[in-house]
């Protein structure tokens, strides 16, 4: 067991190396990308980079199964179940059009990757309910802009490690519908067990994604919202159950 321990110890310690250490590699062009609204395709290039060299450097691979593909230049809702840090770099390197994540506000804290994220993100304190209307606010202005925004409507990862799938938040719905963009169901299966949040557990392997059949909007109103929330979460739900 304490070799199994030190095992778990030194691959985690190898991904906040891996994290930092290519953040600090690319932060000239990091903080340039980021100066302007003009230049965030070219942060969200060098974002995917960063994401491409964690993830297969801690030993994971993918395997996706397609029922659509994203259309170049076209906005989408991005939702996934979440239970992984490893959750971000996957969703980076899935999406090849430039999106935004709405994310915790805690991981504003972490030393060199916060300031980072915090420039990139839409943050969000889920206590408050006015830090939730201001980044819906955000988000839409994002969306205006021909952007994507990834939200993983759970709203946080569960603290109960047994809950497969926790209840959606409405936040990535009520978006959709207002700008009649499609939402994009993806299933992440696997990565709770490969890389949960817990520290001494965890194990290099491949992740099976299913890319769901994408869900338009353009006809719902906001009466619409609860059924398509469910109808979301049913897809993303089904691989968790069948897996």
């Amino acid at each position: 067991m304490l070799l199994k321990k030190i095992a778990w110890f030194l691959w985690k310690m190898w991904f906040y190396l891996l994290v930092l250490v290519v953040i600090l590699i690319l932060s000239p062009f990091l903080i340039l990308s980021l100066s302007t609204d003009k230049f965030y395709k070219f942060f969200f290039f060098l974002a995917r980079i960063w994401a491409y060299i964690v993830f297969y450097g801690m030993g994971f691979r993918k395997k996706v199964l397609l029922k659509q593909k994203f259309v170049p230049n076209k906005s989408y809702v991005l939702t996934a179940n979440h239970t992984s840090m490893m959750d971000i770099m996957l969703m980076l390197i899935l999406v090849k059009n430039p999106f935004v994540f709405v994310g915790k506000k805690e991981l504003a804290k972490i030393p060199l990757f916060g300031y980072f994220y915090k420039k990139a993100c839409i943050l969000v304190d889920r206590s408050s309910s006015v830090s939730r209307q201001k980044t819906m606010i955000s988000a839409a202005e994002k969306l205006a802009k021909g952007l994507s925004v990834c939200i993983f409507p759970e709203g946080g990862v569960p603290d109960d490690e047994s809950v497969v799938l926790d209840e959606f938040k409405d936040g990535a719905f009520r978006l959709a519908i207002n700008f009649s963009i499609p939402v994009v169901p993806m299933t992440f299966v696997g990565l709770k067990q490969m890389y949960p949040f817990r520290f001494y557990a965890g194990y290099p392997g491949k992740v099976k994604v299913y890319q769901h059949q994408f869900i338009e909007t353009k006809a719902l109103t906001q009466r619409d919202k609860p059924e398509l929330k469910a109808e979301v979460r049913e897809l993303i739900l089904q691989p968790l159950l069948n897996k």
